[in-house]
């Protein structure tokens, strides 16, 4: 069987990511494409869709359309949960791009409503395909690292402000690098910690640089009357088994330690990071050590190399979850939780204040 799908938002994320790594893999084909900007969809399809796929400029009458089996969601921020929660409304199941919303409301009715439908719902964490974050995973599944108890979250850039599109729109976005990059890295460490249990957040968040004029960017300087959302924020998560995650996030910040998507676990048994290449460190006979880990390309089961795009591999493992009636890798209820944790950082820097999940 092979899945119909439909693209809902055919912009830089849909045509980076989505568009090109479902093109990639058998389970799928893409039948219809829906864009606000005409001109976006019918580019969609001549580039990506089968010779009669669709074009819409409203979503709603796409998803009247019984043949389509999967929505993938790659719209600004602000409308995830409506448009997710009406695909599967529509008997669609959904993979929504990261963050899973704009708040934790939004985000509790797209997990009810994937309850209520039975359709399967996912959240474009790629990252998690990473060759380092699937090895990182399996030596913590495998409690290598023992109980970890302190780790760090990594989403620093110098200068990188994505000056196109809502980047800069607070009320489109729900936030700048924290809800965009941010959330990656908090996805990696809560994935490999497996600890989905937050007690307490602290949290601030900056707007120092992104009122700079004729500012150094990667993409050009920006308007800094557009620049609604924080340049940087960071958070001091505590959980209820009393482990503790520091988490960073900047767009520009004036740092030469720049990681993006990246996490450091520090365990009973030993610690990890992914600077330079995925490094385990600890202690055996007496000595401490450092192991760098070497992840070579290609592989007997991606012998022509597109097995080794993380996008790749998410869009794959997604539709085959449906196709098998499997879990997808990313479930709801775990995006749901870096939602909640990335709004509390954002609560706690508008009120001083500590956020509590538990009395």
């Amino acid at each position: 069987m092979t899945l119909k799908i439909g693209i809902i938002g055919c912009g830089g994320i849909a045509n980076g990511k989505h568009m090109p790594s479902l093109k990639a893999v058998e389970e799928g084909e893409m039948v219809a494409f829906c864009d606000i900007i005409e001109e976006r969809a019918l580019k969609a399809k001549e580039e990506f869709g089968t010779g009669d796929a669709k074009v819409y400029t409203d979503y709603k009458e796409m998803l009247k359309d019984p043949t389509i089996d999967v929505i993938h969601v790659c719209t600004p921020n602000s409308s995830h949960s409506v448009i997710s929660i009406a695909a599967m409304e529509a008997d669609k199941h959904v993979m929504c791009e990261k963050p899973m919303a704009k708040t934790t409301a939004e985000a509790e009715a797209m997990l009810e409503a994937a309850k209520k439908t039975g359709k399967k719902l996912t959240i474009g964490y790629q990252n998690r395909f990473r060759k380092d974050s699937s090895y990182l995973h399996t030596v913590c599944e495998n409690n290598e690292l023992g109980d970890i108890y302190y780790a760090k979250a990594h989403a620093i850039r110098r200068r990188a402000v994505p000056t196109w599109g809502v980047f800069l729109d607070e009320e489109a976005q729900g936030g700048g690098p924290l809800i965009d990059i941010g959330t990656h890295a908090l996805d990696l460490t809560l994935w490999m910690m497996d600890n989905y249990k937050p007690k307490y957040v602290v949290g601030n968040s900056y707007h120092k640089l992104s009122q700079k004029e004729n500012a150094a960017n990667a993409w050009g300087p920006w308007d800094p009357t557009k620049f609604t959302v924080e340049d940087s924020a960071f958070g001091f998560i505590t959980m209820e088994n009393g482990a503790t995650i520091a988490l960073e996030a900047s767009w520009a910040l004036n740092s030469l330690d720049v990681r993006e998507a990246q996490t450091t676990l520090c365990g009973t048994e030993g610690g990890a990071d992914m600077q330079d290449g995925l490094r385990i460190n600890g202690e055996a006979h007496g000595q401490m050590y450092t192991k760098k880990i070497e992840l070579e390309a290609g592989g007997v089961d991606f012998y022509d190399g597109a097995g080794d795009d993380p996008a790749v591999l998410e869009a794959r493992q997604w539709l085959q979850a449906i196709l098998n009636d499997t879990e997808p890798v990313v479930k709801p209820e775990q995006a749901l939780v870096v939602t909640q944790i990335l709004e509390a950082i954002y609560q706690s820097s508008q009120t001083g204040e500590p956020v509590f999940f538990t009395k």
